[in-house]
């Protein structure tokens, strides 16, 4: 007899939000789920872990039915707990971190909590798949619950290279309007933003950071723009931040001199 699919699901917006609840829900009904997310929004906390505060963890119920665990830390934090402690016995056979309410496309993979906690997941050896709806408008769950959960019986089934994560992004349309799924590459848009003089009801002044996101590319396989024809992103990326076509240039810099 087959054992349960063992699934880790985390997120970055907390346990407190729908996402995670839609994900869970729809998880379930294809393996043996365990939570463990932050009490609190850490949203573009990137792959920060707390070092110098203690990490408290505490059961977290709704109507009464316990649903997972709430981390006083971030997203990678919540997954190295996991792993690390809650699951050591039992580790899961893939975790999904999700779903994000906005987009996690081009740059801002490099700021998402939700991306690091799929990030985490892949440094511990983990298959791993990040999820964002990509809205802060009106979002829809119900197709991304579902099509998290036909990938995560997918990446189960097959696995991911070594240090490799899926990052994926849904558009907030009804399902009907989807108009397919794309292998994506990472885009160059980044954001024109800025950090906004405004006043508290104090009249003291304070700043809040505010813009744009500028896109920068045309290509049909970017995830920007896969999401901007309503397709699906699904975006293949790794934790090795080498820039490999630089190596052998900088090799005739001769920096061994500089010793």
């Amino acid at each position: 007899m087959m054992k349960p699919l063992r699934i880790l699901i985390s997120n970055d917006d907390g346990i407190f939000a729908p996402g995670i609840f839609s994900l869970a829900q729809s998880l379930r009904e294809i393996g043996d789920v365990t939570v463990v997310a932050p009490d609190r929004q850490q949203s573009a906390v990137g792959h920060a872990i707390t070092m110098h505060s203690p990490v408290r963890v505490h059961p977290f119920h709704v109507n009464g039915t316990m649903f997972g665990y709430a981390i006083d830390g971030t997203p990678a934090d919540a997954v190295k707990f996991a792993v690390r402690n809650l699951m050591k016995d039992n580790p899961p056979d893939v975790l999904v971190s999700g779903i994000n309410h906005g987009s996690n496309t081009a740059v801002n993979v490099i700021y998402s909590g939700t991306v690091s906690a799929a990030t985490e997941g892949a440094i511990l050896g983990i298959p791993s798949i990040a999820i964002s709806l990509t809205t802060y408008d009106r979002p829809d769950f119900r197709y991304s619950a579902k099509f998290a959960q036909k990938l995560t019986k997918i990446v189960a089934e097959k696995g991911l290279p070594p240090g490799t994560l899926l990052n994926v992004n849904v558009p907030n349309v009804p399902e009907e309007e989807i108009q397919g799924v794309v292998v994506t590459r990472q885009g160059r848009s980044n954001w024109n933003d800025y950090y906004e003089k405004r006043l508290d009801p104090g009249k003291q002044e304070y700043y809040w950071l505010t813009g744009s996101l500028q896109v920068l590319d045309n290509d049909e396989d970017i995830d920007q723009i896969a999401i901007n024809n309503k397709k699906v992103s699904i975006t293949p990326i790794h934790y090795d931040l080498t820039n490999y076509s630089v190596l052998d240039t900088l090799k005739t810099w001769n920096l061994e001199t500089l010793k």
